[in-house]
């Protein structure tokens, strides 16, 4: 374990990307074999800071010191081999190769055969075996990541950093999909890489987790350090008040509306996958939040998926308005005024090499194609600058590439892009999935709109006082099937967590 007080010091760093100052002066100090929690709205620069630490970007201003020495990193590798590791928010594995070749990517154990250097893949899975079972995670060394549910990527992402052996593990969001088991299965980690002297800078917007698991917190708002604090002195409300600068008084926004006569309904729908949804009856309404709860594997980004035309249904109907709809295909989709907004915007959300303003028209260009056959952009322009106004996306122009947003903010120019397209029926899969309280609350307001004015409102989540606080209905399915519906109003955790645990 380090001598010094501190096994990190970062001072004074700064960091400008065109037209925003990303980080302000801003100074974070970490003890050996501690969890320091990083807090702050999206946008606020905890992710930059990080990326700064670890090689991806390069500090304009500052000094890092570790374990009691200057250091600067060009690139990851160098800041891999000095001890520190990250789990990054956005999850970018290689998804047609294997789990073990993803997990020691730059890293293959070789053997010699002769003057042939080969990959020596018997050692490769031995030893990704290894640290799986020190763990304690069940996922397959050979199996294709492809086939992974999101939530065994990240676990692997998690073991992956572990593997390492670091004095430092940041990890940017690392429970943003992971059920509550695979939750409680990550502390037992953390806590045993803290007892073994490892230092953990844990980024969330979770702050029940931050306050379960955290020794300090710091916080940052608009690129600036706003101060650190030992975790036995703060409350929900003064992270709130910190972090925003703001006292949020409401979690969830007044709903004013009132959901009228059926408008979608969905019969039988059984999948052609044979271990996916099955004989799936729900029916939705004008104006109605209509929630969808279960656990991971439960099918529900599947039914969803099918509802607008990206995996095969074997039999069952649809019916939008009382007429019988056919959907094989987005494009069908949209003409019935559907929207979908998917799980993973990183994956197949945002178009990451082009502007925010692209992003925004996108899903939307056939309404602003002249008789000509040219793009009226100067309209289109215009629709999209008044989305990203509306939605108070943080960016220093339409023009900045998307993947340069934090997080929150492109869900948020997601959000827009299907709102432009005017649906009758939206349909969220994890809307605020890595978005801070702030930017949460400005997602449920215009969810809450949006019902108001008529529109159908579909809903996944996986946080329960969100799925509760925000659904008229809640749906909750188990391995592919539906075990119940309850009233959004009346239902409680337990009930849902039951329903979701009632294999059929």
């Amino acid at each position: 374990m380090s001598g010094n007080e501190f096994i990190l010091e970062m001072k004074n760093i700064s960091k400008n990307f065109p037209g925003v100052k990303a980080l302000d002066d801003v100074s974070l100090r970490v003890r050996p074999g501690s969890v320091h929690a990083l807090m702050g709205e999206n946008g606020a620069g905890k992710s930059t800071l990080m990326k700064c630490l670890f090689g991806i970007y390069q500090a304009d201003g500052g000094e890092i010191i570790l374990d009691g020495k200057p250091v600067s990193f060009a690139n990851t590798k160098q800041a891999l081999d000095a001890g520190i590791s990250m789990i990054q928010q956005e999850l970018l594995p290689v998804p047609q190769r294997s789990v073990m070749e993803n997990f020691w990517l730059g890293r293959f154990p070789v053997k010699n055969y002769g003057l042939v250097r080969l990959v020596d893949h018997k050692k490769m899975y031995a030893d990704t075996k290894a640290v799986f079972d020190d763990l304690k995670m069940d996922i397959s060394p050979n199996t294709k990541v492809i086939n992974l549910s999101v939530s065994k990527i990240q676990s692997m992402e998690i073991a992956q950093a572990v593997s390492y052996h670091s004095k430092v593990i940041i990890m940017d969001e690392p429970t943003s999909s992971l059920t509550e088991n695979e939750v409680a299965h990550l502390f037992t980690i953390i806590r045993k890489l803290r007892s073994e002297g490892v230092s953990i800078i844990y980024i969330s917007h979770k702050i029940e987790e931050i306050l379960e698991i955290s020794d300090e917190v710091t916080i940052m708002r608009d690129g600036k350090h706003i101060g650190t604090y030992p975790d036995k002195e703060l409350t929900t409300e003064l992270i709130i008040n910190r972090m925003v600068g703001r006292t949020l008084t409401n979690r969830f926004p007044p709903r004013e509306n009132k959901p009228g006569e059926v408008f979608l309904k969905v019969e039988n729908y059984t999948s052609t996958v044979e271990r996916s949804f099955k004989d799936v009856s729900f029916e939705v309404r004008r104006g109605e939040i209509f929630g969808i709860g279960g656990l991971v594997g439960a099918q529900r980004s599947e039914l969803v998926e099918s509802l607008f035309g990206l995996r095969g249904v074997k039999s069952g109907t649809i019916s939008i308005n009382g007429k019988t709809a056919v959907i094989t295909n987005p494009i069908q989709a949209k003409k019935y005024r559907i929207a979908l907004l998917t799980e993973e915007r990183r994956t197949t959300g945002i178009f990451p090499v082009l502007s925010v303003l692209d992003n925004t028209l996108i899903a939307n260009l056939d309404h602003y194609v002249r008789k000509s056959r040219l793009l009226d952009r100067k309209r289109g322009d215009k629709d999209a600058k008044d989305s990203i106004e509306k939605l108070r996306v943080k960016t220093p122009s339409a023009a900045t590439h998307i993947e340069n947003l934090s997080g929150g903010n492109q869900q948020k120019v997601i959000v827009a892009r299907w709102l432009l397209t005017e649906p009758d029926i939206l349909i969220l899969d994890e809307p605020t999935r890595g978005i801070d309280v702030g930017a949460k609350y400005e997602i449920y307001s215009i969810i809450a709109d949006l019902a108001k004015s008529g529109k159908t409102i579909i809903m996944i989540s996986s946080e329960m006082p969100e799925l509760i606080g925000m659904s008229d209905r809640i749906m909750v399915m188990c391995e592919g099937r539906v075990t119940g519906i309850l009233d959004g109003k009346k239902a409680t955790q337990e009930q849902i967590i039951t329903l979701a645990t009632q294999f059929m």
